[in-house]
């Protein structure tokens, strides 16, 4: 197939980018820059130029294209409500153009408020958008399913190699800028991690699978205490692993403050019995432990 995806220079979508061209697939990458675009053609696919932002650029895209992978999200938690809103109408678009088709579309979430006090599967629906989280992909995706696009939704928990860890690169930088790493409480409440390159894996075993109104959860561990998490910043950047209160946390932290204290826990039991995915990257605080840039820090 010839695939459209969005976020084809980033993190995620630079190795799904990667997976699905090995696996004989095309590729065809929104890039809005010219760095973007020489990565892209570097790594085998096409460029289509464009952004989250330029509507008419997705349709077109999405339109002569065999499916979309959406993975473009705006990382910029000072602006999360408009980046969510961002997010929302580029899926809208991709979906119009997939209208009637039988085309696949997958689209990209998080595991925020899925469930509370105990571990989200993939039968949990998505709690609607509020001001307090905001995001809708899962949301709109419904509302694209009732207008006969093939839409499903991949959830991912904190995303990590050793160059780039999901929500806790940002912990990393807090870290760094203030001299202490810090949890909430307890420092028990648990983040779901996979490696990258497994999570690229599930995005092609899903593609393929081509099912409508199906929920992935591309988990390999279910849940790390924050607190390890913060002890393994603490290790690597030598600086002091202290707790804060929820309302000391959301200072410190700034705009990852909504998500330190929470559960983004998961189980991916039933994905990987639907498509025949096993994980088998290394775990979050693996790679934390030799991180490159805390690597680096030390010898400069």
């Amino acid at each position: 197939m010839k695939i459209f995806v969005t976020g084809a220079t980033g993190f995620i979508g630079s190795a799904i980018v990667r997976e699905l061209i090995d696996a004989g697939h095309q590729v065809l990458g929104l890039s809005r820059s010219d760095t973007g675009a020489k990565s892209l053609t570097a790594a085998g696919a096409q460029v289509h130029r464009g952004d989250l932002k330029d509507l008419e650029s997705l349709r077109n895209g999405a339109a002569m294209t065999d499916g979309v992978i959406h993975t473009g999200f705006i990382h910029d938690f000072s602006k999360f409500a408009e980046n969510c809103e961002i997010d929302k109408r580029a899926i809208e678009a991709l979906g119009s153009a997939l209208e009637g088709s039988k085309r696949p579309l997958l689209v990209t979430s998080g595991l925020a408020t899925v469930a509370e006090g105990r571990t989200p599967t993939e039968e949990d629906a998505p709690r609607p958008p509020s001001p307090a989280y905001p995001r809708a992909s899962e949301a709109t995706a419904e509302m694209l399913l009732k207008r006969g696009v093939r839409v499903s939704a991949v959830r991912l928990p904190q995303v990590h190699n050793t160059i780039k860890q999901g929500l806790v690169t940002y912990a990393i930088a807090v870290a760094r800028e203030k001299g202490v790493s810090a949890y909430v409480g307890d420092g028990l409440n648990r983040w779901a991690a996979v490696h990258v390159l497994d999570a690229a894996h599930l995005y092609r075993l899903a593609l393929e699978k081509q099912e409508a109104v199906a929920r992935y959860h591309a988990i390999a561990e279910e849940g790390v205490p924050f607190r390890e998490i913060a002890e393994a910043i603490g290790r690597s950047l030598k600086v002091p692993v202290v707790s804060k209160s929820p309302e000391e946390a959301a200072v410190h932290f700034g705009g990852i403050g909504m998500f330190v204290g929470r559960d983004l826990m998961g189980s991916s039991v039933q994905t990987q019995q639907r498509l025949g995915w096993r994980p088998t990257g290394p775990g979050l605080i693996t790679d934390l432990d030799r991180a490159h840039y805390f690597a680096a820090e030390q010898t400069a």
